[in-house]
């Protein structure tokens, strides 16, 4: 999966739209996530206007990049009726990770602008969206067509690595 070996966080973006299709296809792969006991704890907030752009980029000290951005998604989680909700948030991180690998994919770049665990950040992005009470913001992933190529840096060392048997 060489995707994996491409993606970069990218926080500057062309002005060009993304198609809806690559959405969908980024959705789908947010969807395609594993998670505990198969809950899907997911929803997803698909954010185009500019001026709502620009007021989830003040939500956080981080999120800057986001009123730059053609849109961002904004995933959520429900509180209520899972199987094992101490691991929402796990699954949280698997499905945006999905998203940021797909985008990569489709030519597109994106950055985990983290918003989970952090109550205040978490009620300034819910309250901005006006989601309901049954969910949590988790992040907000702006998106968009990098404006430059940038080179992952390689991270491996062999020295974090333990085996144990043969």
């Amino acid at each position: 999966m060489n995707s994996i070996f491409k993606r970069t966080s990218v926080r500057n973006y062309k002005a060009d739209k993304v198609e809806d299709e690559k959405i969908e296809q980024l959705l789908k792969a947010a969807m395609a996530a594993p998670s505990a006991a198969n809950q899907q704890p997911w929803e997803f907030y698909v954010v185009k206007d500019k001026a709502v752009l620009e007021q989830l980029s003040g939500t956080s000290p981080y999120a800057g990049c986001t009123k730059n951005a053609p849109l961002a998604i904004v995933p959520c989680y429900r509180k209520d009726g899972l199987v094992f909700g101490e691991y929402a948030e796990i699954d949280m991180s698997i499905c945006c990770e999905n998203i940021l690998l797909e985008a990569t994919e489709l030519g597109l770049g994106s950055v985990w602008l983290g918003i989970a665990p952090d109550a205040e950040r978490m009620r300034a992005v819910e309250e901005v969206l006006n989601i309901p009470d049954h969910l949590e913001a988790f992040a907000i992933l702006p998106v968009g067509y990098p404006e430059t190529e940038t080179k992952q840096q390689d991270r491996y060392d062999a020295k974090r690595i333990h085996y144990i048997g043969a």
